[in-house]
Protein backbone atom coordinates (compact mmCIF):
# COMPACT_ATOMS: atom_id res chain seq x y z
CA UNK A 1 0.00 0.00 0.00
CA UNK A 2 1.11 3.51 -0.83
CA UNK A 3 -1.03 5.61 1.52
CA UNK A 4 -1.55 9.30 0.91
CA UNK A 5 -3.38 11.62 3.30
CA UNK A 6 -5.41 14.64 2.20
CA UNK A 7 -6.71 17.16 4.75
CA UNK A 8 -8.88 19.28 2.46
CA UNK A 9 -11.95 18.82 0.27
CA UNK A 10 -10.11 19.86 -2.91
CA UNK A 11 -10.64 17.59 -5.92
CA UNK A 12 -12.62 14.95 -4.02
CA UNK A 13 -14.71 12.55 -6.08
CA UNK A 14 -17.99 12.89 -4.16
CA UNK A 15 -19.54 10.06 -6.14
CA UNK A 16 -16.84 7.80 -4.68
CA UNK A 17 -17.54 9.10 -1.15
CA UNK A 18 -21.23 8.19 -1.55
CA UNK A 19 -20.30 4.81 -3.01
CA UNK A 20 -17.96 3.95 -0.12
CA UNK A 21 -20.57 4.97 2.47
CA UNK A 22 -23.13 2.73 0.77
CA UNK A 23 -20.63 -0.13 0.59
CA UNK A 24 -19.99 0.00 4.35
CA UNK A 25 -23.72 0.35 5.08
CA UNK A 26 -23.56 3.91 6.39
CA UNK A 27 -25.43 7.09 5.49
CA UNK A 28 -25.82 7.42 1.79
CA UNK A 29 -27.04 10.76 0.57
CA UNK A 30 -26.67 12.38 -2.80
CA UNK A 31 -23.13 13.43 -3.65
CA UNK A 32 -23.86 17.14 -3.17
CA UNK A 33 -25.12 16.48 0.38
CA UNK A 34 -21.89 14.72 1.35
CA UNK A 35 -19.88 17.49 -0.31
CA UNK A 36 -21.69 20.16 1.71
CA UNK A 37 -21.36 18.18 4.95
CA UNK A 38 -17.60 17.70 4.54
CA UNK A 39 -17.00 21.27 3.38
CA UNK A 40 -18.88 22.58 6.43
CA UNK A 41 -16.86 20.43 8.82
CA UNK A 42 -14.07 21.64 11.07
CA UNK A 43 -11.73 18.78 10.18
CA UNK A 44 -11.66 16.39 7.24
CA UNK A 45 -9.33 13.62 6.22
CA UNK A 46 -9.26 11.50 3.09
CA UNK A 47 -6.97 8.49 2.67
CA UNK A 48 -5.80 7.20 -0.69
CA UNK A 49 -3.92 4.13 -1.79
CA UNK A 50 -2.03 5.73 -4.65
CA UNK A 51 -4.91 7.46 -6.47
CA UNK A 52 -7.73 5.29 -5.07
CA UNK A 53 -9.89 6.80 -2.31
CA UNK A 54 -10.08 4.14 0.40
CA UNK A 55 -11.28 5.96 3.52
CA UNK A 56 -12.24 9.23 5.14
CA UNK A 57 -13.75 10.91 8.18
CA UNK A 58 -14.74 14.30 9.49
CA UNK A 59 -15.48 16.27 12.65
CA UNK A 60 -17.78 19.15 13.38
CA UNK A 61 -16.73 21.37 16.25
CA UNK A 62 -16.92 24.72 17.98
CA UNK A 63 -13.12 24.55 17.96
CA UNK A 64 -13.02 25.28 21.68
CA UNK A 65 -14.26 22.34 23.76
CA UNK A 66 -16.77 20.15 21.89
CA UNK A 67 -16.53 18.07 18.74
CA UNK A 68 -18.38 15.24 17.06
CA UNK A 69 -16.93 12.66 14.69
CA UNK A 70 -18.90 11.55 11.65
CA UNK A 71 -18.57 9.48 8.50
CA UNK A 72 -15.48 7.46 9.40
CA UNK A 73 -15.44 4.84 6.66
CA UNK A 74 -12.83 2.53 5.15
CA UNK A 75 -13.37 0.25 2.17
CA UNK A 76 -13.90 -3.33 3.42
CA UNK A 77 -10.85 -4.70 1.62
CA UNK A 78 -8.66 -2.16 3.49
CA UNK A 79 -10.20 -2.65 6.94
CA UNK A 80 -7.89 -4.23 9.51
CA UNK A 81 -4.87 -2.21 8.32
CA UNK A 82 -5.18 0.56 10.94
CA UNK A 83 -6.47 3.07 8.38
CA UNK A 84 -9.59 3.82 10.43
CA UNK A 85 -7.37 4.34 13.45
CA UNK A 86 -5.23 6.84 11.50
CA UNK A 87 -8.35 8.71 10.42
CA UNK A 88 -9.68 8.99 13.98
CA UNK A 89 -6.27 9.91 15.42
CA UNK A 90 -5.90 12.70 12.87
CA UNK A 91 -9.28 14.07 13.86
CA UNK A 92 -8.48 13.83 17.59
CA UNK A 93 -5.10 15.51 17.10
CA UNK A 94 -6.67 18.37 15.15
CA UNK A 95 -8.76 19.34 18.20
CA UNK A 96 -6.67 18.27 21.22
CA UNK A 97 -8.56 20.49 23.67
CA UNK A 98 -11.98 19.06 22.81
CA UNK A 99 -14.31 16.40 24.15
CA UNK A 100 -15.54 14.11 21.38
CA UNK A 101 -18.79 12.30 20.80
CA UNK A 102 -19.83 9.97 18.03
CA UNK A 103 -22.27 7.25 17.28
CA UNK A 104 -20.81 4.09 15.87
CA UNK A 105 -22.48 1.77 13.43
CA UNK A 106 -23.85 -1.21 15.36
CA UNK A 107 -21.06 -3.74 15.79
CA UNK A 108 -18.27 -1.18 15.39
CA UNK A 109 -18.19 -0.16 19.06
CA UNK A 110 -15.10 -2.34 19.82
CA UNK A 111 -13.12 -0.39 17.21
CA UNK A 112 -13.80 2.88 19.03
CA UNK A 113 -13.29 1.32 22.47
CA UNK A 114 -9.72 0.43 21.37
CA UNK A 115 -9.24 4.16 20.74
CA UNK A 116 -10.38 4.96 24.31
CA UNK A 117 -13.96 5.95 23.51
CA UNK A 118 -16.47 4.88 26.16
CA UNK A 119 -20.20 4.30 25.97
CA UNK A 120 -22.23 7.17 27.34
CA UNK A 121 -24.94 6.57 29.91
CA UNK A 122 -26.91 9.66 28.95
CA UNK A 123 -26.54 9.76 25.17
CA UNK A 124 -29.75 10.72 23.42
CA UNK A 125 -30.73 11.18 19.78
CA UNK A 126 -33.55 12.69 17.81
CA UNK A 127 -33.52 11.26 14.29
CA UNK A 128 -35.59 12.41 11.31
CA UNK A 129 -36.48 8.78 10.56
CA UNK A 130 -36.57 7.09 13.98
CA UNK A 131 -38.03 3.81 12.70
CA UNK A 132 -35.15 3.33 10.28
CA UNK A 133 -32.55 4.10 12.94
CA UNK A 134 -34.21 1.70 15.37
CA UNK A 135 -34.31 -1.02 12.70
CA UNK A 136 -30.58 -0.44 12.03
CA UNK A 137 -29.86 -0.87 15.74
CA UNK A 138 -28.98 2.71 16.71
CA UNK A 139 -31.83 3.26 19.18
CA UNK A 140 -33.96 1.25 21.57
Amino acid sequence: MNLKIQRTCLNIDWHQVSKILREVNMASFEENVHKTAFENSHTVIFVYDDEKLIGFGRAISDGVYQAAIYDVAVLPEYQGNKIGKKIVEHILNSLPQCNFILYASPGKEPFYEKLNFRKMKTGMALFRYPEIMQKKGFTE
